[in-house]
Formats: C-alpha cells, structure tokens, sequence
C-alpha cells in the first residue's frame, strides 16, 4: 500500500519547470513522462512526436505572419503544451529566435486578447536599427518556425472588469499592448467610455489604422484620435482640456518613445492625479553615465566576454548564449536579479555603483571594470 501511495504521489508532482493550471490531468502525463524516463531527457521523444510537446520548456510554431507596416509584421504563433492563456491584456511575453547557432531572447507584448478557444497567440513587432532580434522578426520568419516562449509577465495590464471611462495615449509601437486591450473589449462587447490618442509619423506609418477605424465605427462609445505627426505635429497634452475634459477623471494607460511617457508622468503629477496613470516602458531611461567596460565572466558557464560600458550585462550573457534570466528588461520586473562574486558594476539607470556580494539587475547594468556573475 505504501509503494503504491508514494509512486501515486511521485506520478502527479507537476513537471519541472512547467506550470498547466488549467490542464491538471495533462501536467500529470506530462510529469509521469518526465520521470519514467529519466535519465534520458523526454524531450528527444517527444519532440519525434510533435516539436511543440516538451516537459521542460514553452514552445510556440509560428503559423501566420501578417504585414501591418513597411517595417512591422504580426505573427501569429499556436503554443505547445503549459501555456497559460489566462494572461492579462497589456502582458508581455518572452520569444526566442534560434539565430547563429544560439537561442536570442526579446520580450514583446501581446497584441491578442486571452483565447482558449483558439490557442493561438499574437506579437506584433517592429524593425529597429538597433534591434538585434526585431529585424530577422520583422525580415522574414517562415511559417513553422519553432521558438520558444517564456510565460506571460507585467503589471500594465487591463482589469476585470475595466474601468467606466479609459483613456490611451500611445505612439509608434507602444499600440501594442492597447491592442490586446482593445481586443478584449471588443470580444466581451464591455467597451467601456474609451479615448485612445495614437501618434504615428504618416498614416502609412500607423499600425493597425484600419481596425481602429472599425472599432470607432462598431462602438459608439470608442473615439480613435491619430496624430500624424509629420504633417500635424506632436500631440500637445495641453490640448486635453479642449479636446477632451474630462481627462483627468479617465484611468490611462500610456505607452511609447520615453520622451512622451516622461511628459505624461510629469503632467500627471502635476495635475496630482499620478495614481490613474499606468505606463509600459519599452527602452531604459538611461542616466548620462555608463559603465567604464571590461572583461564579463560567467563562472557557472566558463564563459567570458570584453564588453563597453554601455552593454547591459544582459545582453553580454545572451551574446554569448549563456542562459540567463530576464523578465521586462527595463529594471522592473526584478526577474534577471542574479549574484555579483566579483568586481563592480554600475545601474545604468541611476548611475549607482554596485560590488561584489550585491545582487543586481543584468538588464540594467553594465560592467564597471572588470566583474563576475554567478551564472
């Protein structure tokens, strides 16, 4: 009786690593595999099988791909086994690209609303000049291409139920995470009292534009105000009050380039009103400073690599395909908070200097000479 209690009990231990809250009996398969297997890894099976089944990891098949702009695609991926779709709009997610050899990682906000119907997830990205991942993203990824996924994260995200009256400020990409908003609202048919203002450089340059012109027309209640900024200018927060009044009594959410989210938390707060104000940052607010650079070794990895004193210590460990732990990649999240052993390292958001024995943010922070990680 005792033999069979314990190997009951050692079958439905949920899997390592992998969480299926709404899956109970499928996470038990998935556990049971797992063990009755060891030490062989289940993946090598499972994978003949089917390349989205895996015991250790979130995995996704990319299964459309959909132009919004000349340098901005969707696409449209059908996760493997764990993933949750009770994530909240406004979440972002983790995406690795196998590229050169090695797994690159970036974090993207979902542009879909939570389906369990479909099982089926949407990023939309855009091509940066610095982007190291967006651009073969937005180049061209075929159809069937396996990435991996990291489970939805953030605090920028719609309630249930939403506010009485909302209001959207975004610009250029920051749309992203409004539109899995949106999304929602409109699928619940509980749009609320909505003002979303959306600035973009030309109207061919405005991602979206013809789904939020059927949003206005299909829900009264919805006003979409776009700003084509290279003809009209930028939109002037001083013109809330005439455009619309009521503003101040609005829950908004804003996301977009850091110059406009640093105007916006300043008026907020001037208006004393900063605690209706939700913001998505998708870049540091760098201090002017930055790390002096030097030698960065992983000592669990064996791996080391000279770097400037503006790489993050991020993007040094992914660049050298360590496996490291990252989250918002903006100093938020608190994810990617590993051991300093040695050295120095400098927060390149405040400038403050951190030493050996510290934890510290590999997002946020740059080698100040030369330092260890506990990676």
């Amino acid at each position: 009786m005792k033999y069979r209690m314990d190997l009951k009990k050692w079958l439905e231990a949920p899997a390592a690593g992998v969480s299926a809250p709404k899956r109970p009996k499928l996470n038990l398969l998935r556990g049971a595999f797992t063990r009755i297997t060891t030490p062989l890894l289940p993946d090598d099976y499972l994978h003949l099988a089917n390349p989205l089944w895996s015991a250790r990891e979130l995995r996704g098949r990319v299964v459309g791909v959909k132009k919004e702009t000349a340098t901005a695609v969707t696409l449209v991926i059908q996760p493997g086994w764990g993933f949750n779709f009770d994530y909240q709009p406004g979440q972002y997610i983790g995406i690795g690209l196998h590229i050169g050899g090695r797994w690159h990682w970036r974090s993207y906000s979902l542009t879909s609303p939570p389906n369990w119907d479909e099982k089926l997830i949407s990023i939309t990205v855009k091509a940066m000049p610095e982007g190291f991942l967006s651009s073969p993203l937005v180049g061209g990824v075929p159809h069937g291409t396996i990435v991996r996924l990291a489970a939805p994260k953030g605090n920028f995200a719609l309630p249930t139920p939403p506010p009485n009256k909302i209001l959207f400020v975004t610009a250029g990409s920051g749309i992203t995470p409004i539109m899995s908003m949106l999304r929602t609202l409109d699928r619940h048919g509980d749009m609320p009292d909505t003002v979303h203002i959306h600035s973009a450089p030309t109207e061919d340059e405005v991602m979206f534009g013809d789904e939020l012109s059927a949003l206005a027309s299909s829900h009264p209640q919805f006003t979409s105000h776009i700003q084509l900024t290279r003809s009209d200018g930028k939109f002037a927060l001083a013109s809330l009050d005439e455009m619309y009044p009521d503003w101040r009594t609005r829950q908004t959410w804003a996301c977009g380039p850091a110059a406009l989210l640093e105007d916006i938390e300043r008026t907020w707060k001037h208006e004393g009103i900063e605690d209706k104000l939700h913001l998505e940052r998708f870049e540091i607010a760098r201090a002017d400073t930055s790390g002096k650079g030097g030698t960065v070794t992983f000592s669990k990895s064996d791996r080391s690599a000279n770097v400037d004193g503006a790489t993050t210590l991020l993007e040094a460990g992914e660049n050298l395909g360590v496996q490291m732990p990252f989250g918002c990649r903006m100093g938020i999240c608190q994810t990617c908070v590993v051991p300093l052993t040695a050295g120095h390292v400098i927060d390149l958001r405040s400038g403050k200097e951190h030493g050996e024995g510290e934890r510290v943010q590999t997002c946020i922070s740059a080698a100040a000479g030369d330092c260890t990680l506990e990676l």
